[in-house]
């Protein structure tokens, strides 16, 4: 799953909870169905936040790794469009 390759990246490992999952949310909300997001991460308490939050929302998180330098990286696939029920 490391060999996705991501629609859009998003430098978060300066900011704190609850910023760190409202950064990541707004940016899904730019991205369209099926889009891979790359978080990148230090925070510890954003590191177990931001995964759960994101697949309450139903999104999906492929990847969750710690890099080298101590940066988490996560990849996190936007949900499918909303179904419409044509009744």
């Amino acid at each position: 799953m490391s060999g996705m390759q991501p629609h859009k990246t998003l430098d978060i490992t300066a900011d704190y909870c609850p910023i760190t999952f409202v950064k990541t949310k707004l940016a899904l909300e730019e991205m369209k169905p099926g889009e891979i997001l790359e978080v990148f991460l230090a925070n510890a308490e954003a590191v177990q936040n931001v995964p759960r939050s994101v697949r309450s929302d139903g999104h999906v998180v492929h990847l969750l790794e710690k890099l080298d330098n101590g940066i988490y990286r996560l990849l996190i696939e936007k949900k499918g469009g909303e179904e419409i029920d044509p009744d």
